[in-house]
């Protein structure tokens, strides 16, 4: 019983060394390879994270949480067209989707900063974080932006016409 055992593992580290060994790229694809991808260090900083855009908070001029980034909406080449925010709703039930174009949206780095006052000393100093991404003790993250600033209230967003995914 063991002897057939030891032959069944024998063939299949076999097996996985015959595959391993294919894999074994040539040096004209290693060449290939290099030139056509890119390192951590030249991406940080001057690219976003789609997948932690997505999710970030919109707030207007005078601090006001107007909604959510539901998704990025993206042309064949690549460049982004549109954003969809989310307004209004709860836990995604009764949402308002609006389109707005990728270039009216500004991104913030800087946490948002607090729009009331507290008696305590402690906290006064510190800017409210509620619903941002990070804290006020953090440090920026290269691979995405803090929150979203576009220029409009609920109610304006609301009377937008609803974006609607076509099936």
């Amino acid at each position: 019983m063991f002897a057939k055992y030891l032959t069944a593992v024998m063939a299949g580290t076999a097996l996985l060394a015959t595959v391993a060994s294919a894999q074994t790229p040539t040096a004209t694809t290693d060449k290939a390879n290099a030139a056509s991808t890119m390192s951590e260090s030249s991406l940080q900083g001057s690219t976003w994270r789609g997948s932690k855009v997505v999710g970030l908070n919109v707030y207007n001029d005078k601090n006001e949480s107007i909604g959510s980034i539901n998704d990025l909406l993206i042309d064949k080449s690549g460049n982004i067209k549109a954003v969809v925010l989310g307004v209004g709703g709860f836990l995604g039930m009764g949402e308002h989707l609006v389109a707005i174009p990728f270039d009216k949206i500004k991104f913030v780095d800087q946490p948002v900063p607090s729009t009331t006052t507290s008696s305590s000393s402690s906290s006064s100093n510190k800017p409210s974080t509620t619903g941002s991404a990070s804290t006020s003790t953090s440090t920026k993250n290269p691979w995405y932006p803090d929150h979203a600033l576009f220029n409009a209230t609920k109610d304006e967003l609301k009377a937008m016409p609803e974006f609607k995914y076509s099936t």
